[in-house]
């Protein structure tokens, strides 16, 4: 299919807050939902004015809910970020930051292994990281993986796999990684999930782990939650 997206109507394919930055762009940072979320915002965020006054873009992409940053998912964050950087005149090695939580932990980490621009950074809050294991964590879980990976070749063994962040870590690329995860988390156990992507990735990568006690899932404290946006922010001015 020919790609549909441009600066028009970019609004109904992602959050930006582009417009309200008054300087030269800095950067751009990625910005995930969790599973099931539909959200659109038509107002400027508390996070969209933060980000511009860095005068970085962000952009929070209206990807599938049940998304699990399949194919089509990343070849529509790609497509988006596309239109921003011809929009804006921006190289094509401008700093990208790509986060989330949650779900959009897991895309944060998987974008960061197959954007057609490789991210600077990869910031992630309570990532899903054993996209197998999970398939079997919460009755919930199984119809929304089967949705995003149906169509994928191979079997659904396979795709869970190609699109699970530990079965990535030896071809991650070689950015800074900084991993949040709550000991309190019932959702995305903390064990099964960052404790053995951290432990795959530490050797080899650049990996910061922030452990938030006593927290449940993506609940970051004030403080853990202000040094998430630190990292988010410095990785794009550090990389300028």
């Amino acid at each position: 299919m020919e790609k549909i997206i441009n600066y028009e109507n970019l609004r109904y394919f992602t959050y930006s807050n582009d417009k309200l930055c008054t300087g030269e762009i800095k950067g751009i940072v990625i910005s995930f939902f969790g599973l099931g979320n539909a959200s659109m915002f038509w107002e400027d965020t508390d996070e969209g004015i933060m980000f511009a006054k860095e005068n970085i873009i962000l952009l929070v992409p209206y990807n599938n809910p049940w998304a699990w940053m399949n194919r089509q998912s990343i070849d529509y964050t790609d497509e988006i970020v596309d239109v921003i950087i011809e929009k804006y005149s921006l190289s094509d090695n401008i700093p990208i930051v790509s986060s989330g939580g949650s779900m959009g932990g897991l895309a944060s980490l998987v974008y960061t292994r197959y954007a057609k621009r490789t991210p600077v950074a990869c910031v992630s809050n309570c990532p899903v990281c054993d996209l197998p294991y999970h398939y079997t964590e919460r009755p919930d879980l199984p119809r929304t993986l089967y949705s995003a990976l149906a169509n994928e070749e191979g079997t659904l063994a396979d795709a869970l796999e190609r699109y699970s962040p530990l079965h990535l870590a030896d071809t991650m690329p070689d950015v800074d990684y900084y991993i949040f995860h709550c000991t309190a988390d019932l959702a995305v156990n903390k064990e099964k999930h960052s404790d053995v992507f951290v432990e795959a990735m530490k050797e080899s990568h650049k990996v910061t782990y922030n452990i938030v006690p006593d927290r449940g899932h993506c609940d970051l404290t004030p403080e853990m939650r202000e040094l998430y946006d630190k990292y988010r922010i410095s990785a794009v001015t550090e990389n300028k």
